[in-house]
Protein backbone atom coordinates (compact mmCIF):
# COMPACT_ATOMS: atom_id res chain seq x y z
CA UNK A 1 0.00 0.00 0.00
CA UNK A 2 1.24 3.32 -0.68
CA UNK A 3 3.01 5.48 1.79
CA UNK A 4 3.69 9.19 1.60
CA UNK A 5 5.35 11.54 3.94
CA UNK A 6 5.51 15.22 4.78
CA UNK A 7 1.69 16.26 4.12
CA UNK A 8 0.47 16.49 8.12
CA UNK A 9 2.17 16.99 11.01
CA UNK A 10 1.94 16.61 14.70
CA UNK A 11 2.87 19.49 16.94
CA UNK A 12 5.33 20.50 13.50
CA UNK A 13 6.50 16.80 13.33
CA UNK A 14 6.03 15.38 9.99
CA UNK A 15 4.05 12.24 10.11
CA UNK A 16 3.60 9.64 7.02
CA UNK A 17 0.20 8.25 5.85
CA UNK A 18 -0.95 5.09 4.23
CA UNK A 19 -3.10 4.81 1.62
CA UNK A 20 -3.80 7.31 -1.05
CA UNK A 21 -6.56 10.02 -0.49
CA UNK A 22 -8.81 10.14 -3.46
CA UNK A 23 -9.40 12.51 -6.11
CA UNK A 24 -12.27 14.85 -6.68
CA UNK A 25 -14.79 14.04 -9.00
CA UNK A 26 -14.28 10.14 -8.52
CA UNK A 27 -16.76 7.76 -6.58
CA UNK A 28 -15.96 7.69 -2.85
CA UNK A 29 -14.48 4.13 -2.19
CA UNK A 30 -16.06 1.84 0.03
CA UNK A 31 -15.27 1.12 3.27
CA UNK A 32 -16.82 -0.09 6.64
CA UNK A 33 -16.37 0.58 10.10
CA UNK A 34 -18.42 -0.06 14.00
CA UNK A 35 -21.36 1.76 15.26
CA UNK A 36 -21.48 2.28 18.64
CA UNK A 37 -23.32 -1.18 19.26
CA UNK A 38 -20.62 -3.10 17.33
CA UNK A 39 -22.82 -3.00 14.05
CA UNK A 40 -20.63 -2.67 10.57
CA UNK A 41 -21.75 0.25 8.85
CA UNK A 42 -21.02 0.49 5.23
CA UNK A 43 -20.60 4.12 3.10
CA UNK A 44 -23.13 2.81 1.09
CA UNK A 45 -25.76 2.39 3.38
CA UNK A 46 -26.00 6.43 3.19
CA UNK A 47 -26.39 6.05 -1.00
CA UNK A 48 -29.18 9.23 -1.93
CA UNK A 49 -27.67 11.36 0.79
CA UNK A 50 -25.16 14.31 1.02
CA UNK A 51 -22.29 12.92 3.23
CA UNK A 52 -19.72 14.40 5.34
CA UNK A 53 -16.71 12.62 6.43
CA UNK A 54 -15.35 13.96 9.53
CA UNK A 55 -11.64 12.15 10.22
CA UNK A 56 -10.29 12.55 13.44
CA UNK A 57 -7.44 11.31 15.48
CA UNK A 58 -9.39 10.94 19.07
CA UNK A 59 -12.71 12.23 20.29
CA UNK A 60 -11.41 12.23 23.76
CA UNK A 61 -8.68 15.37 22.54
CA UNK A 62 -10.33 18.77 22.61
CA UNK A 63 -9.91 19.59 19.18
CA UNK A 64 -11.82 16.94 17.78
CA UNK A 65 -13.98 17.38 20.49
CA UNK A 66 -15.13 21.22 19.79
CA UNK A 67 -14.87 20.04 15.98
CA UNK A 68 -17.89 17.50 16.40
CA UNK A 69 -19.65 19.27 18.90
CA UNK A 70 -19.49 22.32 16.08
CA UNK A 71 -20.52 19.98 13.26
CA UNK A 72 -23.39 18.69 15.40
CA UNK A 73 -24.32 22.38 16.03
CA UNK A 74 -24.46 23.19 12.84
CA UNK A 75 -26.19 19.94 11.39
CA UNK A 76 -29.97 21.76 11.87
CA UNK A 77 -29.08 23.80 9.32
CA UNK A 78 -27.74 21.47 6.54
CA UNK A 79 -30.96 19.84 5.92
CA UNK A 80 -30.53 16.17 4.51
CA UNK A 81 -26.86 15.42 5.28
CA UNK A 82 -25.45 12.45 7.21
CA UNK A 83 -22.47 13.22 9.26
CA UNK A 84 -20.17 10.66 10.16
CA UNK A 85 -17.00 11.30 12.69
CA UNK A 86 -14.44 8.31 12.26
CA UNK A 87 -11.71 7.43 14.79
CA UNK A 88 -9.85 4.89 15.54
CA UNK A 89 -11.58 5.08 19.23
CA UNK A 90 -13.58 2.12 20.21
CA UNK A 91 -16.75 2.02 19.96
CA UNK A 92 -17.48 2.27 23.61
CA UNK A 93 -15.46 5.13 24.07
CA UNK A 94 -17.47 7.05 21.16
CA UNK A 95 -20.76 6.12 22.64
CA UNK A 96 -19.86 7.33 25.87
CA UNK A 97 -18.40 10.52 24.49
CA UNK A 98 -21.87 10.98 22.62
CA UNK A 99 -23.38 10.46 25.79
CA UNK A 100 -21.48 12.66 27.63
CA UNK A 101 -21.65 15.21 24.79
CA UNK A 102 -25.42 15.67 23.84
CA UNK A 103 -24.34 14.67 19.95
CA UNK A 104 -27.61 13.69 18.56
CA UNK A 105 -26.89 14.55 14.77
CA UNK A 106 -23.42 13.13 13.85
CA UNK A 107 -23.07 9.46 14.08
CA UNK A 108 -19.79 7.84 15.11
CA UNK A 109 -18.11 5.20 13.90
CA UNK A 110 -14.78 3.02 14.58
CA UNK A 111 -12.17 2.56 12.61
CA UNK A 112 -10.10 0.49 15.03
CA UNK A 113 -10.58 -2.94 13.65
CA UNK A 114 -9.42 -3.06 10.33
CA UNK A 115 -8.64 0.57 9.83
CA UNK A 116 -11.03 0.26 6.02
CA UNK A 117 -11.43 3.93 6.05
CA UNK A 118 -7.88 4.95 7.35
CA UNK A 119 -6.20 2.80 4.70
CA UNK A 120 -8.96 3.01 1.59
CA UNK A 121 -8.83 7.35 2.20
CA UNK A 122 -5.70 7.61 2.70
CA UNK A 123 -6.13 8.92 6.28
CA UNK A 124 -4.34 6.52 8.27
CA UNK A 125 -0.88 7.93 10.24
CA UNK A 126 1.64 5.25 10.23
CA UNK A 127 3.15 6.93 13.22
CA UNK A 128 0.43 6.69 15.25
CA UNK A 129 -2.19 4.28 14.30
CA UNK A 130 -4.64 7.23 14.09
CA UNK A 131 -6.75 9.19 11.61
CA UNK A 132 -5.61 12.62 10.06
CA UNK A 133 -7.92 15.40 10.77
CA UNK A 134 -9.86 15.65 7.52
CA UNK A 135 -13.29 16.64 6.05
CA UNK A 136 -14.56 15.05 3.19
CA UNK A 137 -17.73 15.90 1.23
CA UNK A 138 -19.96 13.23 -0.80
CA UNK A 139 -23.04 14.28 -3.00
CA UNK A 140 -25.91 11.66 -3.20
CA UNK A 141 -24.49 10.05 -5.85
CA UNK A 142 -21.41 9.44 -4.01
CA UNK A 143 -19.06 11.41 -5.53
CA UNK A 144 -16.39 13.36 -3.53
CA UNK A 145 -17.27 16.71 -3.91
CA UNK A 146 -15.08 18.77 -0.97
CA UNK A 147 -11.72 17.47 0.30
CA UNK A 148 -9.78 19.12 3.38
CA UNK A 149 -6.75 17.85 4.81
CA UNK A 150 -5.47 19.82 7.99
CA UNK A 151 -2.03 20.15 7.27
CA UNK A 152 -1.52 20.36 11.46
CA UNK A 153 -3.73 17.75 13.50
CA UNK A 154 -3.95 19.58 16.17
CA UNK A 155 -5.70 22.29 14.45
CA UNK A 156 -9.33 22.83 13.63
CA UNK A 157 -10.70 22.63 9.94
CA UNK A 158 -11.73 25.31 8.11
CA UNK A 159 -15.75 25.21 8.59
CA UNK A 160 -16.20 27.93 6.60
CA UNK A 161 -14.42 26.60 3.63
CA UNK A 162 -16.64 23.16 4.77
CA UNK A 163 -20.08 24.74 4.77
CA UNK A 164 -19.14 26.60 1.62
CA UNK A 165 -18.29 23.19 -0.15
CA UNK A 166 -21.59 21.76 1.07
CA UNK A 167 -23.76 24.57 -0.28
CA UNK A 168 -22.11 23.66 -3.92
CA UNK A 169 -22.02 20.40 -3.73
CA UNK A 170 -25.99 20.74 -2.75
Amino acid sequence: MKESSGGITFQGKPLSLVGELPRLGQAAPEFSALANDLSEVRLSAYRGKTVVLLSLPSLDTSVCDTETRRFNQEAASLGDVAILAISMDLPFAQARWCAAAGIEAVRTLSDHREASFGRTYGLLIQELRLLARAVLLLDGEGTLRYVQLVPEITNEPDYQAVLQGMREAS
